[in-house]
Parts: C-alpha cells; structure tokens; sequence
C-alpha cells in the first residue's frame, strides 16, 4: 500500500517535467501467495496464511519527496528519461538487513588481534601466491605499466572477494536505494555526508548502467553496493575501470585483465609512489606519549616522529610519514605509514583494511615484514 501511495505521488511530480521522453515501463511481477494447506479435520474459522516475509520499508513524506527530486537531478545529470528512472527506482526493494550490516562494519567493533586473523589466513596466503603464479604474465604487465606492484593488485583482490570467490550476493540497486533514503543512524547520531555519498552512488549507478549496458535490477554485489572482482562502487567504475584486455569492454565481473589494471589505475590515480614503503615497524621509547594522527595523510617527518618517541626498526628513505598504532595480538603494535598507505585508505578508508591488505600482499610476495615482532617498550 504505501508503495502505491509513493506511486501516486511521484507521477504527479513527474508530470510537471513532460520535456523528458517517455520510456516503456518495466512490469513489475506479481507476489504469488500459497493457498492454505486443506485442513485434516474440519474447522470453524479459516486459516490465515502470511504472505512471504518482505523488509517493510519506513517510508515518509520526506522520503517521498527525496526520491522525487533525486529522480529529477539524475535525469537531468545523466540525460536519461525521468521515467525510466522513476519505474526502476519503484522496483527497488529496501533491506533492513543492509541497514544493520552498515550500522556494525567489522572494523568499528573489532581491535586489529581479531581483525587480522579475517584476511590473513593460511588458505588465504596459499590461495594468493597460486593466484600470482597462475596469472603472473598478466598482472606483472600491469605492475610494469603502472608502477603499482603485483602483489598490492592482488590482495586488494583477495582481501576484496577471495579472487572472484565472493563478488557479493546483494542486488546493487537494493542496496543503494536503502542506503541512499535510509542511511542508518549510528549512536543517536544522523550522517547526512554518508547519506549524500550513496544517493550519488545510487544516481552513478544509473549512469553506469546507461554507458556499460547493465541491467541495474541484476546487478550483484556487496552491502555497500560495491561490485566485481575489486569491488568498485559505481562512481570508481566509471572512473577508474579500465579495458584491460582488449576487448573494447570494461568487466570488472568476470575478467580478471580488466580486474588488474582497474585496481592499479585507481591507485595511480590516488597517487602511487612506485618503489616507495607503504609501512615500517616502529619502536616507542619508554614512556612515550600515545599519539594518535587527526587522519592518515603523511604529514609528519620521521624526525617530527622521532621527537614524539617514534622511530623505524629498520632503515627507510626519510619521506612524508604518519603513524598507526594497532591493538595486536601481543599488544600495542607502531607502524610509520608512507604516502602509500594513505593511497590504499582511499579504496577503504581503515587503516586496519589497509594493513590486512598491505599484510597480504607480502606473505603472496614472500616477504619478511615483522608481523610478529615482540612488542617494544
């Protein structure tokens, strides 16, 4: 009921927009309900059988509204038919399950001892480094092209889906939608920027879907709406997705060539520094004051760090750094993060993601990196 309410209301927003050309609306299917079962033994009343479990969706005049203006600002932004939009948006289905799942991110409820046992596992590490020998010709060129080395393309992979294993089961669009009207509030508190980023996802989506030839409604991905091998959100597809292989097409779903060289153009396109550290272990002196960065952009000398008690383990080119104090396994842990790790932050903006993947990417290259290193005064 209340989404044919919606639906009379939006029509008549739309008609005031008659320059935007009809398209042909899409059906929506019926809900078949299961008959009641045949009693064994008469009785006196009918038998009330539900109908199959949906989310029911908290719709309000606000939202209402919203929805109508979005549909306006996306057709106008993208020229695609008001219509269109509006009959596909009317098929998306809201998911309280999305709402929870974005309410309770793994990062913001766990420390990195119970975070870094998730992604670095032993099936995984093997899995990795028999992803690389199986497709070293083709992620190596990358890595020659762009500067971004192999293994970093790799975890973001692995840390991302487990190499395509897990691409997500969510519809795309459902997700968004929720996400763009229903942004959860979190401790009592709203946040309209998140709120604002996946309405513009939501409207990216539309876009992709106009230039890539997708049908929205089949689309498959994570809560977040993120999709593919590398799980990237709408916006990031149309930028940064790259034709890899040649073809003339850029799938992010099934080809691995365009998986690789979309994850490496994102970074170059943050910045990369090829050949440069993304972290190195550091040492606190006795007595140390805990000092925790406003965010992770290198902003801090590695004597600016040194004067505040915090100094690498092992020698490193003197370059623009920050530092990251983790909750370890074997307690506090001290890492001096480079122009790199912000780079990797901004394909998930945790600081614990970016250590799982830069973590991952050395145990698939074989490399030493200190993980377990005792904890220093």
């Amino acid at each position: 009921m209340k989404r044919n309410v919606w639906n009379v209301m939006l029509l008549a927003v739309l008609a005031a927009c008659a320059s935007q050309p009809a398209g042909k609306p899409s059906a929506t299917p019926a809900v078949a309900v299961p008959a009641p079962p045949e009693p064994a033994t008469p009785i006196a009343a009918p038998v009330s059988v539900p109908s199959p479990a949906v989310d029911a969706e908290p719709i309000t005049d606000e939202v209402i509204a919203r929805k109508a203006e979005f549909i306006q600002a996306t057709a106008k932004r993208f020229n695609i038919p008001a219509d269109e939009i509006s009959n596909t948006l009317a098929q998306a289905k809201y998911k309280q399950s999305i709402v929870n799942a974005m309410a309770r991110p793994a990062e913001s409820t766990r420390t990195w001892a119970q975070y870094r046992p998730i992604f670095l596992t032993d099936s995984r590490i093997r899995q990795g480094r028999q992803y690389l020998e199986e497709n070293r010709a083709d992620v190596m060129a990358v890595s020659q092209k762009t500067g971004v080395p192999a293994e970093v393309i790799l975890a973001i992979m692995g840390v991302e889906t487990g190499w395509g294993g897990n691409m997500g089961s969510h519809n795309v669009l459902d997700a968004l939608y929720t996400l763009a009207f229903y942004y959860p509030v979190i401790n009592g508190k709203t946040n309209p920027a998140r709120s604002a980023f996946f309405t513009d996802e939501l409207s990216q989506l539309f876009a992709l879907a106009k230039e890539e030839g997708f049908d929205v409604r089949t689309l498959k991905g994570s809560y977040a709406g993120a999709m593919g091998l590398g799980q990237f959100m709408p916006s990031s597809y149309r930028k940064y997705a790259v034709d890899g292989n040649g073809d003339g097409r850029r799938d992010l779903f099934t080809s691995k060539q365009d998986a690789f060289a979309s994850v490496a153009n994102y970074f170059v396109g943050f910045g990369w520094q090829p050949q440069k550290p993304v972290f190195v272990r550091a040492n606190a002196k006795p007595g140390t004051a805990p000092f925790k960065p406003e965010n992770w952009e290198p902003a801090y000398s590695l004597a600016d760090l040194a004067s505040k008690g915090y100094t690498p383990n092992a020698a490193v080119e003197d370059l623009p750094a920050t530092l990251l104090t983790l909750e370890g396994a074997q307690g506090l842990e001290h890492w001096i993060g480079f122009k790199n790790f912000w780079v990797i932050t901004r394909y998930n903006r945790s600081p614990m993601y970016a250590m799982a993947v830069w973590q991952l990417s050395q145990e698939i290259a074989q490399r030493p990196y200190n993980a377990d290193q005792p904890v220093t005064p």
